[in-house]
């Protein structure tokens, strides 16, 4: 046992490097449960925001399943990044209510453009062209990123946990302090941040499993009717292509549109969640960053033939590199379970959005420690990174951070003498947000 085991941990070892990247078996291993404990609502929040459209259900969380374990082990072997992927929220909600309901086209029709647009972005993965966006935007930019998907991410735990809610007169407002669900979520906070002070390892992933187990005498946990379910059906929805509206100038909007979102948010987790790990180079540059985009492009692609919107890089990572992950090891395990949650949907499932509300909270914090790199002396420097930071969470969207960020930057170096520190892809990258917007008015 001893001589397999030590088998085993040297093929982990030569294929994911863990004493180059400081870390080791047990370590990533744990990074990775909690990478996926932290996204496992998307098994069934990407189900009930699809379904709206008339697809099946349990189809979908087959398919939702299926290519987040794909892409994410892709991920792993690939780029060896502690990165999970799964369908996108935001682009899941565009696909189900803008192209299917407020178009008035097919699932069919919005699954051929996600077709479309993975294998657009595999040819650019190919050219290296996502690869040098990557690497033109400015480091200060990059660590802002960090900052603001750090505040997107704890914003994303209050409201999941109902501590803040929306409120008409000012946008949102403190929830309901006495509610079972909020309690526990408050509860689920101090735990984990008891563990974190006296450097528990695993504490997010204790706090997840502590707040789920205190759930149950609150009637929040549900208890599973059974552990064990073979898998649904993808029969439903596996490939189930319109190609008859291909060359219609909707499609191009949709495709467009997909392509734009994707790329932001994607570009905006890998640069904010790497830097947090200080997996940047010495010039803010993300070693392997074709590899990763390859994973994601793959991951789209495959999603698509199996019946599901756009996928994507998950800013929740960022809970498993909180917790050491930094090689393909975390990404493997999380593939791993969410393959394995095709059969143990009832299990996993169980865990409420309150449990991980706290983790993502915490994560928040952690992501904030790359502002201490920002030069906020310079303001054409300060006040790009600013706004990237706060229209994250203000637009609940990386993407539209990045636009603010980048379009702010050229205006900024531009109009003060300073236009030759702008690289033309940059130059480049705020005519196409100008066009996007443009494009945008014609839907």
């Amino acid at each position: 046992m001893s001589t397999k085991l030590q088998t085993e941990n040297s093929f982990l070892e030569k294929t994911f490097k863990l004493k180059e990247n400081k870390t080791n078996v047990k370590t990533e291993i744990l990074a990775g449960v909690t990478t996926f404990m932290t996204m496992a609502y998307i098994l069934v929040v990407n189900p009930d925001i699809l379904s709206a459209t008339g697809m099946d259900f349990n189809a979908l969380f087959t398919a939702t399943a299926l290519s987040a374990a794909i892409a994410t082990i892709a991920m792993a072997f690939l780029a060896n990044y502690p990165f999970a992927l799964a369908p996108g929220m935001g682009l899941n909600a565009f696909f189900a209510f803008t192209v299917v309901i407020g178009m008035g086209y097919s699932w069919e029709f919005a699954l051929t453009a996600i077709l479309i647009e993975g294998i657009i972005f595999l040819l650019l993965t190919f050219f290296n062209v996502r690869e040098a966006l990557v690497n033109s935007i400015p480091l200060n930019i990059k660590h802002a990123v960090s900052v603001g998907i750090g505040l997107f991410i704890a914003l994303i735990g209050f409201k999941n946990a109902k501590i803040v809610t929306a409120y008409e007169s000012t946008l949102v407002t403190l929830g309901d302090l006495g509610s079972p669900g909020v309690l526990l979520a408050l509860v689920g906070l101090v735990i984990t941040g008891i563990l974190l002070a006296k450097k528990v390892k695993g504490a997010l992933l204790i706090g997840i499993v502590a707040t789920t187990a205190i759930g149950i005498p609150l009637g929040i946990t549900p208890m599973p009717s059974q552990i064990i379910s073979a898998p649904p059906s993808l029969a439903p929805i596996f490939f189930k292509f319109d190609f008859s509206q291909i060359f219609s100038l909707d499609m191009l909007i949709v495709v467009f549109t997909f392509l734009f979102v994707d790329l932001f948010d994607t570009l905006g987790t890998l640069v904010g969640v790497a830097s947090k790990a200080d997996m940047l180079d010495k010039d803010g540059k993300l070693p392997k960053a074709k590899q990763a985009l390859f994973a994601d492009a793959i991951g789209t692609t495959v999603g698509a033939c199996l019946g599901t919107s756009t996928v994507t890089t998950y800013v929740e990572s960022a809970s498993g590199v909180a917790e050491g992950g930094r090689t393909g090891l975390t990404a493997l395990t999380s593939g791993v379970l969410f393959a394995l949650s095709l059969f143990l949907a009832p299990l996993f499932l169980i865990v409420p959005s309150e449990a991980t509300a706290p983790v993502l909270i915490l994560v928040g914090l952690f992501m904030m420690t790359p502002i201490t790199k920002i030069d906020l002396e310079d303001y054409t420097e300060a006040i790009p990174a600013f706004l990237t930071i706060v229209m994250m969470p203000f637009t609940f969207s990386i993407a539209e951070g990045i636009v603010f960020g980048i379009m702010s930057y050229v205006f900024l170096k531009l109009f003060t003498g300073k236009g030759k520190d702008v690289s033309i892809i940059m130059y480049a990258l705020t005519g196409i947000f100008i066009l996007k917007h443009f494009v945008e008015k014609l839907i």
